[in-house]
């Protein structure tokens, strides 16, 4: 499968650090399980360029960890460039959101995490940066389920166009 064949899923948080490269992780491994990895190219970036170049927060590495997944992505901020080479913007927060698009993401291509999920009990995954290991929990749970509904949702609609 070539490369523009694919479906391009670019998750985005503030620092890169947290949130989007463990939806990028939790979305690699479900689609690995599934057999469409081959489909798809991943990638997660940062409307922020503080933490460029570092790995996944570590508190986010243990809790990817407990659960079997292993974060391997280096943070990096997102580029205008990313507009054109992703099908989905996926942000994790309306602040994210609201960030690309004034840097001109096209709203089509624009959603929140969440969104995803038929029933979410919130629209938005908090940030966990600045709290304990329980708000790293709730944020894997939350992507957890967000994932298994999008990955549904994106090889639905391959298979139907």
């Amino acid at each position: 499968m070539s490369q523009s064949d694919r479906i391009s899923v670019l998750f985005i948080c503030m620092g890169n650090i947290c949130r989007s490269p463990l939806a990028e992780g939790v979305f690699r491994q479900k689609a690995n399980e599934r057999g469409v990895i081959d489909r798809l190219s991943l990638d997660s970036a940062g409307t922020g360029g503080w933490h460029v170049g570092e790995p996944a927060d570590p508190r986010m590495q243990q809790t990817a960890e407990r659960h079997g997944i292993k974060l391997t992505s280096a943070a990096r901020q997102v580029h205008r460039d990313d507009f054109e080479r992703f099908d989905y913007l996926i942000c994790m927060d309306r602040a994210n959101l609201k960030n690309v698009k004034a840097i001109g993401a096209p709203e089509e291509k624009l959603s929140l995490l969440l969104d995803y999920l038929p029933d979410p009990p919130t629209r938005e995954v908090p940030d966990p940066y600045y709290g304990g290991p329980d708000g790293f929990e709730r944020v894997f749970e939350l992507v957890d389920a967000a994932c298994d509904a999008l990955l549904d949702r994106l090889v639905a609609e391959r298979s139907s166009a």
